[in-house]
């Protein structure tokens, strides 16, 4: 399997909300690092840092939160994921649509680092 179908299988489980697949490719070791200005800021290390940190929170305070890519960008062991975030916030109900690229570092077949970049103005719009 390729490095972009590793991503591409990790982008079907988020849209299925299947967590057994989204973490299927994720080494124990990986970092991930959500955008400074995030509602979810900060670098988490290890499968269950993530659950805990960012995708019950997902999961627990938005109503139908997507991470949609558009387009990939591959090279070595890095894939770019290019798409768009959207969801309503659940205290404000405030919607929001915003770009996002995904950096993935992808080694011997797992996933070792994630880094988000998105236009975090409007997802913070949607908090208040």
């Amino acid at each position: 399997m390729s490095n972009t179908e590793i991503v591409k299988r990790l982008y079907a489980g988020f849209a299925s909300a299947d967590l057994p697949v989204v973490l299927a490719d994720m080494s124990p070791e990986i970092e991930w690092t959500e955008a400074e200005g995030y509602p979810y800021a900060g670098t988490f290390h290890g499968p269950q840092a993530i659950v805990d940190g960012v995708f019950v929170k997902l999961a627990s305070e938005w109503n139908d939160y997507r991470a949609v890519p558009d387009r990939y960008v591959s090279e070595g062991d890095e894939v770019i994921a290019l798409g768009h975030y959207s969801g309503t916030f659940k205290t404000t109900m405030k919607s929001f649509r915003a770009p996002f690229v995904h950096a993935w570092t992808i080694l011997d077949g797992k996933i070792v680092r994630f880094v988000q970049y998105v236009d975090t103005v409007l997802v913070q719009r949607a908090l208040a």
